[in-house]
């Protein structure tokens, strides 16, 4: 007998941009005879595009459903990316009212999408609409009641809760090919836009993961391995990072992308939409009332009431549980449905419980894929219908917060803000970049400034002026606010720009603003124009202040060059007759040495690129400090990394260690999963770094070969909760404090069973910006600056140790918090111990950062310490 398997059948090949287009091909089929039902199981799961939309609706035959495109029913399968972007591809060509942008690639170069979606008689004025929209933002000006509302959906910026992207495919059809007086109504005065994916990289990753553990018989027990996905997940992006919490930070193409359209549309509403445990129900904000960000005017948080009635309303008639103003916060302005919040827009956070994968039992019965789906294209429906309804009031509110924006701007007590970073053009040259993605706007100082013993340098230091329409924006970047209505915090409580890249700032009052001098900053104000060296100089060598300093070096020593580090500073003769005092780490590249032919072209290039100066050294001999053949002048030798990584550790901070090394190094690294350590030949490797994880598990050979490395010349790099288990196995003399011993810092007495969430957030540091004093002599700290250091905190862990006073590197100072929250029974126990530690074990060296130097990769400030525990690490003897 032969099965009837339809029509048409669908392939797909890629053209010449790398997206998929469907080719359609005619079928021959043969009439087939009826047959018995057999007890072998069939296809399961999904359900027609019909099912998932309002009834009685109309749709245009030319634009291709999602399931003939797909040749299954929507739910049947988890999309992957490629499937995404070729149906939406296909909606472009097929219905006038859509127009698809590539908006930029993800880390392993998948297209970034935006759909805009209008009438077609709005198609050819988009122009026009968007800057007239734009042009009332920066006005303040009233809206007219006929102007457009411009909605922005965007689904599963965490891969691994694909319903978003899956309903995207749902709420875009329903939009390209809907017939009818509601949607005719809704494209015909607004505009919509829509990205399917914010994450196309972890998309692709779990809907891999679940496809491959679906059977035709679907498997809803949850501990089947199609619902225990493997590490990393794909919650995360290329490089494991959380893109919920990049929307501030833009470490990553795929945040920049969003970032610019956002700002090129500056939406009314943006929809962000999510998955959470499968026991929950739905959730849609408003979220917990006492967790608002203070800069988020009232307003926002009454439409976001207006608008959750539709939603309501909707899961209402169908039966569906759903929950607000619990669990979730609108506190950190760094996620989808928090940074729209400081613009006048609306974000709109939905959580969906999650089936991971196609069935899964719940407490609430089973939880079919084709649900989550459901929910998301009903919240993305009732999103438009709740806009439309309160238009007015919509329009009315972006105007009110311009207005109210220039307003807390001239009351400030604060005109702005200087920030200076001495001699380093790639750390300031960063935060420029993120200060104007984020349209802020910021001048040079083109005189002097002195106040309070404070001192910023004229073309040296930039002023960030507050009476800007990105007022609220900037004071949540410059925070330090340490005390909160509600301790307990969904996210960091702090995300302090100038800490977080280790800058010189200060507020300026408004009669100090007024003397201020200021003009544009070039575009070529951080590339500093040094002259080409020569050959034959007996020497050449560049600073390591610089945050590329280690970029260069990797780049010497990978292409054979032979360099020196120096343990202490020197003053030295230039080919030009001037002399150059250079500081502790600074790397000396001896001419008498064999070196690579072209090493001056090398020189040449990579100081070009990076904008770091590299200087000729006409001799050996210094008229400061060492001279260029001292025994402090160590070798330095290309270092092979071990990362170990795997399930068991934090794939953020794995991912974060990762992205550092990778991309603003240029380092290779080897990432094994832990159990595989008894495996591996640890001798071939240089230098090993342990993430913060659980490492109970590793085997007792594993921690013998571990031990035996270190002592015939490894480098062992740990932080945060690696470095429990450094000091179980002895690697390093510290003890860290118990967690019981911290319950005891804490009043228990009259606690009632309602105070119990409350005691334990208290417990947590959950971001919090902590300051240390630093031994900048110390190789750990080479190329740092002053003696204090701000460092990124997101834990409560205590370190302390009785070892030599050569070994601690840093420690808390007697009043560590600099921002953000923490108990002040914390800051107690915290404040004088220890935050870094060096100690020599045998031939090799044991390195510990109570902190993560490389948070959500933005703390330009301390990710350096990791190259100085690579690079510099054979000075600590």
């Amino acid at each position: 007998m032969w099965l009837l398997f339809g029509a048409l059948s669908k392939v797909f090949a890629w053209n010449s941009v790398g997206c998929t287009r469907p080719i359609l091909l005619m079928m021959a089929l043969s009439a087939g005879h009826a047959h018995a039902a057999s007890p072998l199981p069939q296809e399961r799961g999904g359900k027609p595009i019909a099912e998932y939309l309002p009834e009685n609706i109309q749709f245009d035959p030319s634009v291709p459903t999602p399931e003939a495109f797909l040749g299954a029913n929507v739910g049947a399968w988890h999309i992957r990316h490629d499937q995404l972007v070729g149906y939406m591809q296909s909606l472009a060509e097929s219905s006038p009212r859509v127009r698809i942008e590539e908006t930029g690639r993800s880390h392993e170069n998948r297209p970034l999408l935006l759909l805009t979606i209008t009438a077609q008689s709005n198609q050819g004025k988009l122009v026009s609409m968007r800057e007239k929209h734009l042009e009332n933002i920066q006005t303040g000006d009233s809206p007219a009641a006929t102007d457009p509302l411009v909605f922005y959906l965007g689904y599963s910026i965490h891969g691994n809760e694909p319903s978003g992207s899956n309903a995207a495919m749902v709420v875009a059809y329903y939009l390209a090919a809907a017939q009818g007086p509601e949607i005719e109504q809704l494209l015909r005065d607004n505009i919509v836009l829509l990205d399917p994916s914010f994450n196309p990289d972890g998309l692709a990753r779990f809907a891999q993961w679940a496809n491959m553990h679906k059977g035709k018989t679907l498997v809803a027990d949850p501990e089947h391995r199609e619902h225990k996905e493997g590490w990393p997940s794909g919650r995360t992006n290329h490089y494991w990072f959380d893109l919920n919490r990049d929307w501030l930070l833009l470490t990553h193409p795929e945040s920049q992308a969003r970032i610019r359209q956002f700002h090129h549309w500056r939406p009314h509403i943006l929809t962000d939409h999510h998955e959470m445990g499968s026991n929950s129900s739905y959730f849609f904000q408003p979220g917990v009332r006492s967790r608002k960000n203070p800069l988020t005017p009232d307003g926002n948080v009454t439409l976001t009431e207006a608008i959750a009635k539709f939603h309501a309303s909707a899961f209402d008639a169908a039966g569906q549980l759903y929950f607000t103003e619990e669990a979730f916060d609108d506190f950190y302005l760094g996620k989808g449905s928090t940074y729209p919040d400081a613009h006048g827009s609306i974000g709109i956070l939905f959580e969906q419980a999650s089936s991971r994968g196609h069935l899964q039992d719940t407490v609430n019965g089973p939880l079919a894929f084709e649900q989550t789906i459901q929910n998301h294209v009903t919240t993305s429906l009732s999103t438009l219908r709740g806009g439309l309804a309160n238009k007015a009031a919509i329009l009315e509110y972006q105007r009110q917060f311009v207005k109210e924006t220039r307003a807390l701007a001239a009351k400030d007590e604060y005109a702005g803000y200087l920030v200076s970073l001495d001699e380093d053009p790639g750390r300031f040259n960063a935060l420029l970049t993120l200060l104007k993605q984020h349209q802020i706007q910021a001048q040079l100082l083109n005189r002097n400034f002195a106040q309070d013993g404070r001192s910023f340098e004229a073309n040296k230091s930039i002023y960030v002026p507050l009476e800007q329409p990105q007022y609220r924006l900037i004071r949540s970047l410059f925070s330090t606010q340490k005390t909160f209505e509600d301790n307990t915090f969904y996210d960091v409580s702090n995300w302090n720009l100038a800490l977080a890249f280790n800058a010189a700032y200060m507020p300026v009052s408004k009669r100090q603003g007024r003397s201020l001098a200021t003009v544009a900053i070039p575009e070529d104000w951080l590339q500093p124009h040094s002259q080409p060296v020569n050959p034959g100089a007996y020497a050449y060598a560049f600073d390591w202040q610089h945050y590329y300093a280690p970029a260069l070096l990797q780049g010497l020593l990978q292409a054979g060059v032979k360099v020196r580090s120096a343990g202490t500073g020197f003053t030295a003769l230039l080919a030009s007759g001037e002399e150059h005092q250079f500081s502790s780490g600074a790397i000396v590249i001896p001419g008498n040495l064999s070196q690579p032919g072209d090493l001056v072209t090398l020189l040449n290039q990579f100081s070009q690129a990076l904008h770091i100066p590299v200087f000729e050294i006409k001799t050996g001999l210094t008229s400061a400090g060492i001279d260029l053949g001292s025994r402090q002048m160590v070798p330095v030798e290309q270092p092979k990394i071990l990362l170990i990584g795997g399930p068991g550790t934090s794939q953020y901070e794995v991912g974060e260690i990762w992205h550092y090394l990778d991309t603003r190094v240029g380092l290779p690294v080897t990432i094994v999963d832990k159990d595989r350590l008894a495996l591996i030949a640890l001798s071939d490797y240089t230098h090993m770094i342990f993430a913060s994880g659980s490492y109970d598990g590793l085997s007792e050979g594993a921690l013998i070969d571990i031990g035996t490395w270190v002592t015939k010349g490894g480098v062992l790099i740990g932080h945060k909760s690696a470095l429990r288990l450094f000091a179980k196995q002895d690697w390093l003399d510290i003890r860290v404090l118990k967690g019981s011993k911290i319950d005891e810092a804490f009043e228990t007495e009259n606690l009632k069973f309602a105070d119990k969430d409350a005691y334990e957030a208290n417990k947590i540091i959950a971001g919090a910006v902590y300051e240390a004093h630093i031994d900048v002599t110390h190789p750990l700290f080479y190329g740092f600056s002053g003696d204090k250091l701000p460092l990124f905190k997101t834990s409560n862990m205590v370190l302390k140790t009785d070892a030599s006073p050569y070994i601690p590197a840093a420690y808390y100072t007697d009043e560590p918090l600099l921002a953000g929250f923490s108990a002040p029974e914390l800051v107690s126990l915290i404040a004088g111990s220890t935050a870094a530690v060096a100690q020599i074990k045998g031939l090799g060296v044991v390195v510990g950062l109570v902190d993560n130097p490389m948070f959500r990769g933005y703390w330009y400030g301390t990710d350096k310490l990791l190259s100085n525990a690579i690079f510099q690490s054979g000075h600590i003897r």
